[in-house]
């Protein structure tokens, strides 16, 4: 669900951004104590610093560390693969699946928000932040509309003593490219308007109060703008203000730039031999006309601390701008060595070590990731997870999944790989995966689990015995000679509009949800719908959950959870039936004409069996015959399945296909929805196309005598 997604997203990003925030500002710090040192030197020094450090928010230093990953990249990989799989049975996702019982989880579920949703912190901070990042760009995209709305009024200006200054300014500095100048009506200041484009608008009337040299000043000026690309580097800016719009520091480096920006262009108008009296009056009497630049990427002759600027300019005019002296060189060159090749270096010592930990034969046998690690999964709700890991014989790693929440047994991970930093736990058993990254101390995995269509970031803290979970007993198994019975059980009406539908045991108790009696006569006597005969209508529309404790300690197998489901269908909705046989039309599952491409279960014969649904058509098979398959599959069929494979065994697999509309009818009513039909070549085969390149099998329609059952009598549960 979005929210708990959300949720999980935050868990993953905030300890980086954390990091990320607190480098900047360190490193923005950094700079201000390296300009405060060159305040004597000239102002595009100052400027180029202050801009570096306004970049730096836009680029993590945890970037250079994995540069320095691509210079130095261990190549060290271990797989080991388990002998037996475990099972967590659940009908709910993730980890936890429903044992030899059929459950699917509709697309709708996973995407949108139930009744009465509430906010989390997490998402009124990410709405907070939209709502800044939205004013901002808004009030920047409004204040360039004015701007741009100015310049379609503007005209060209015709020949007269600016365009002259303006050629022989430019000849001065060596431009090749000349500079356009638009005359804007209406009061404003004259400024550089564009970015790869550049034109000089100059306002109407400015020059009737303007003396020749007051024009060459201020041209002077803008084109120092130009050459500088000083409405680049504005817009670089402007861009880290819209993301960091909380932070106090990036404003604080807005106006650092822009007093530098001006400053640096008053420095090169005076180099030019402009007289400082003159340049000052040309300020002066361009603020009397004109009121300020309206859009910050805009490079007008007015910006920054007006008093303070024509201080400056008229008192340290006769001074020569101090030249950088090789103090102050070798300080930058130093200040550029701790700020790009530190974390390089960093990254490239963190590399070695990590290969040092992983390489198999390490002499420190305690480092690398063998130990106890868990972290919460926020999958719909929350999760505890536990981890685990421990040396294999060849030198590798083994892992065993742990979600306590939902039981303790284990689930071996079918395949562990450690390649430098990357780990990857692969559980075939339930068709999950989790990868992670290493953290540089190695105590910290940063990662998603995935067993389904989204991914889930899963955080795992490697932990000290004295504060591990406790993980729970796993269940203990009914005697398979016993023959049990509900001891107390329950039957409800199913909330509306409540979505999936399955069968589950869990914490001592059989559960369903969502099922009509098509639905349990099919799990009692593993029958599909149409061999149910005589039926009232309401057998196919009326959806209940049951809950009911055994009369005997321990979890049943499944024949023994068919045998108490047949009891209380008896004996709470007095059912009464025989059987006959009829021929009906069937799907029959065969050995295909190429080779078998599923593998025999690792399982032990008695350990539990799942048939479950991760989305409609993404299906899980574990520890299951081909007879149980062949029953189980014909659950979401429109016909009844036979098996007539004659393979013996169990086996484990995953089919995927792409579902059409005779399929999963059942699971309509509760929330499922089967997509149009899709032309998007990564789109699943369909089911029987599925079945032969997957599987090695074949299905096809045929018509044979089959067992069905004849309802004789049937009523509405009895109240509980």
């Amino acid at each position: 669900m979005i929210p708990d997604s959300l949720s999980a997203v935050w868990t993953a990003i905030a300890p980086a951004m954390a990091n990320h925030l607190w480098q900047s500002t360190l490193f923005a710090a950094a700079t201000a104590i390296l300009t405060l040192a060159l305040r004597k030197n000239p102002a595009r020094l100052r400027y180029r610093l202050w801009l570096i450090a306004s970049l730096k928010f836009l680029i993590p230093f945890s970037l250079l560390i994995s540069l320095s990953s691509h210079l130095l990249k261990p190549h060290v990989a271990v797989t080991v693969q388990s002998d037996v799989y475990s099972a967590v049975e659940e009908v709910s996702l993730p980890f936890a699946q429903t044992a030899a019982m059929p459950a699917v989880v509709p697309p709708s579920r996973l995407t949108l928000k139930p009744a009465g949703w509430v906010p989390s912190w997490h998402e009124g901070l990410a709405a907070v932040w939209m709502c800044g990042f939205v004013a901002t760009i808004g009030l920047w995209g409004w204040r360039w509309r004015q701007a741009s709305a100015c310049l379609r009024r503007a005209r060209p200006m015709p020949q007269g003593r600016e365009i002259d200054a303006l050629r022989q300014l430019q000849q001065t500095r060596g431009s090749h490219k000349p500079l356009a100048i638009l005359l804007s009506p209406g009061p404003g200041e004259p400024g550089v308007f564009g970015i790869f484009r550049p034109v000089l608008v100059w306002p109407t009337g400015i020059s009737e109060h303007l003396q020749d040299n007051h024009v060459e000043a201020i041209l002077a000026h803008e084109v120092a703008h130009v050459r500088r690309r000083d409405n680049l580097t504005a817009v670089m800016h402007m861009l880290v203000e819209a993301i960091f719009w909380f932070h106090p520091l990036v404003w604080w480096l807005g106006a650092r730039l822009t007093e530098e920006r001006e400053r640096a262009c008053d420095e090169e108008v005076l180099q030019l031999g402009k007289s400082a009296q003159v340049y000052a009056e040309s300020i002066l009497k361009t603020c009397e006309f004109c009121v300020g630049s309206p859009l910050a990427c805009v490079s007008g002759v007015t910006g920054a601390d007006l008093k303070k600027r024509i201080f400056r300019i008229m008192t340290e005019a006769d001074r020569a701008v101090r030249q950088l002296d090789n103090a102050r060189k070798v300080l930058l060159f130093v200040a550029a060595i701790v700020g790009l090749a530190s974390p390089i270096f960093f990254g490239l010592a963190h590399i070695t070590e990590v290969r040092a930990q992983a390489t198999p034969g390490n002499t420190h046998p305690s480092q690398g990731i063998a130990g106890t690690w868990q972290g919460t999964l926020h999958a719909g709700r929350d999760l505890r997870i536990v981890v685990k890991l421990s040396k294999a014989d060849d030198g590798g790693y083994k892992a065993v999944f742990y979600s306590i929440d939902q039981g303790g047994d284990g689930i071996p991970a079918a395949k562990t790989t450690l390649d430098g930093t990357a780990v990857k736990m692969t559980m075939t058993a339930i068709g999950g995966s989790y990868e992670a990254k290493l953290s540089p101390d190695g105590n910290t995995m940063t990662g998603n689990w995935t067993q389904g269509p989204n991914p889930i970031p899963l955080v795992l803290t490697r932990t000290a015995p004295d504060a591990e979970w406790t993980i729970p007993p796993p269940e203990t198994r009914m005697d398979p000679n016993a023959n049990p019975s509900f001891e107390v059980a329950t039957i409800k009406p199913s909330t509306p509009n409540q979505p999936g539908k399955g069968f589950g045991f869990r914490g001592g108790r059989f559960s369903t949800r969502n099922t009509n009696l098509n639905d349990l006569m099919g799990f009692a006597y593993r029958l599909h719908p149409k061999q149910i005969v005589d039926a009232p209508a309401w057998f196919a529309t009326d959806l209940y959950d049951i809950e009911g404790k055994p009369d005997i300690e321990g979890r049943p197998n499944p024949g023994q959870t068919e045998t108490m489901l047949r009891k209380l269908l008896a004996d709470r909705f007095q059912l009464k039936f025989h059987h006959e046989k009829r021929e009906l039309s069937v799907y029959v599952i065969s050995v295909g004409s190429g080779s078998l491409k599923i593998a025999k279960s690792a399982s032990a014969p008695n350990d539990n069996s799942a048939f479950f649904f991760r989305g409609l058509g993404d299906l899980t098979v574990r520890n299951q015959s081909m007879t149980d398959f062949a029953s189980w599959l014909q659950t979401v069929l429109d016909k009844p399945v036979v098996d007539q494979t004659e393979l013996s065994g169990k086996y484990d697999f995953q089919l995927k296909w792409t579902p059409d509309e005779s399929q999963f009818a059942t699971f309509r009513g509760v929330g499922a929805t089967i997509p149009p039909p899709s032309d998007d070549p990564k789109a699943p085969p369909n089911l029987y196309t599925a079945m032969q390149e997957q599987l090695g099998l074949k299905m096809g329609p045929a018509k044979t005598a089959t067992d069905v059952i004849v309802i004789d009598h049937v009523e509405k549960p009895s109240e509980n």
